[in-house]
């Protein structure tokens, strides 16, 4: 990551069993860094829109920041010619929370799809990583009263997809799968 005054940090934080899920998004990015430079799809991060009130540049540290907007999904790109966006999502319980999904972030969903689109949530459950569609989120949300998805839904809707802490989550292999079912 590059600093104000060009200082250069890296995060090479190492993964355990104990916070698998706070480092769902570094094996996420471990994947998009190999896609990169095999040349097999082009997916980035996005940084979340913030407005920038106080920095001390003694230090090359911003001190006072306030979020500009909400932020859509955390991840997106171009894969085999497709508009490709997702989300993170984590959970130690047997269920994924809908309030851990923002109403801004359905809307979203819902626009994307409306234009072709490609949009899913990466959702890490039970050791276990599946693609969930947001054709499936938008369908489970309209047909339930649930504040939460369940595993069995998410295992059984969801496309299943590898992941270790080499190569972080090859969510590409699963993303092939939702693309044969749009």
């Amino acid at each position: 990551m590059n600093y104000p005054n060009n200082i250069k940090k890296e995060y090479n934080k190492r993964v355990t069993y104990g916070n698998r899920g706070m480092d769902l998004e570094n094996l996420i990015n471990m994947a998009n860094e190999t896609y990169i430079d095999n040349n097999i799809a082009i997916i980035y991060k996005k940084p979340t829109p913030i407005g920038i009130v106080k920095v001390d540049y003694s230090k090359s540290k911003i001190t006072e920041a306030y979020y500009k907007s909400p932020s859509t999904l955390d991840y997106n790109g171009v894969y085999k010619g497709y508009y490709i966006e997702f989300d993170a999502k984590s959970t130690t319980k047997p269920f994924l929370p809908l309030s851990n999904i923002a109403a801004h972030q359905l809307k979203h969903i819902e626009r994307v799809l409306n234009h072709g689109g490609i949009i899913f949530l990466l959702i890490m459950i039970y050791d276990e990583c599946y693609i969930l569609s947001g054709k499936n989120v938008l369908d489970f949300i309209a047909s339930n009263k649930r504040k939460s998805i369940p595993y069995e839904y998410i295992k059984d809707k969801g496309i299943k997809v590898p992941y270790s802490y080499l190569k972080g989550v090859e969510y590409i292999k699963g993303l092939d799968t939702l693309i044969k079912e749009n």
